[in-house]
């Protein structure tokens, strides 16, 4: 005789989402340090990273990005997202001065007198993957002596939770993002929560 199973009324215990991982801000400031020499792949690689962090951008839509969707003038980003959403997102002067500066002095050099409506290209003056931009983060990351583990969404996690721990709204956030749904956004109030939390043990006396 079946016995009936008595755990079937029962709901099962939801998994935990797992928090994303971001960059301390001093380690953002390493990554993001200019070398002395500048050359045009140099300029291109570094212009990426800034607009990276300046805009939460996804990888995708960082290496898709044309020109005629980074308006320097007013320093913001018009992007066609997921679902063709399109939003506004602004970045820095700071950002603003080094995408003018690749694309004066980088841009045309790696082109070569080739025509691309990318704002940034691979050396041979097409379009870059999203593969080759995770190998230059891990590169230029080495080169700042950062050896934790690192991608294009590390970059954007980290925008969205210094945004947030500097007093940001979710809402704007949430925009900035192009999330549909707030409660993804609301994941990194958690991040900075976690890493409140795990400072106060390390350095509390009676931690």
């Amino acid at each position: 005789m079946l016995l009936a199973n008595p755990t079937a009324e029962i709901d099962a215990p939801k998994i935990g989402r797992s928090l994303p991982k971001v960059l301390g801000i001093a380690e953002v400031n390493t990554l993001l340090q200019l070398p002395e020499l500048t050359p045009p792949l140099v300029l291109r690689n570094y212009a990426m990273l800034y607009l990276l962090y300046a805009s939460g951008l996804r990888v995708s839509e960082l290496v898709s990005l044309p020109v005629n969707g980074c308006n320097l003038s007013n320093c913001h980003l018009r992007i066609l997202g997921k679902g063709n959403k399109e939003r506004v997102i602004p970045f820095s002067e700071t950002t603003r001065a080094l995408i003018k500066d690749y694309i004066e002095r980088g841009r045309p050099l790696i082109l070569k007198r080739k025509p691309s409506p990318l704002l940034f290209i691979s050396n041979r003056g097409t379009s870059m993957t999203r593969n080759r931009f995770w190998q230059i983060i891990r590169e230029v990351a080495l080169a700042a002596g950062i050896d934790k583990e690192i991608s294009p969404h590390i970059l954007r996690h980290s925008f969205a939770t210094h945004l947030l721990a500097g007093g940001a709204d979710l809402r704007s956030v949430q925009m900035m993002l192009g999330h549909t749904d707030i409660s993804t956004t609301q994941i990194y109030t958690h991040v900075d929560t976690a890493r409140l939390k795990s400072t106060h043990q390390r350095f509390h006396p009676r931690g």
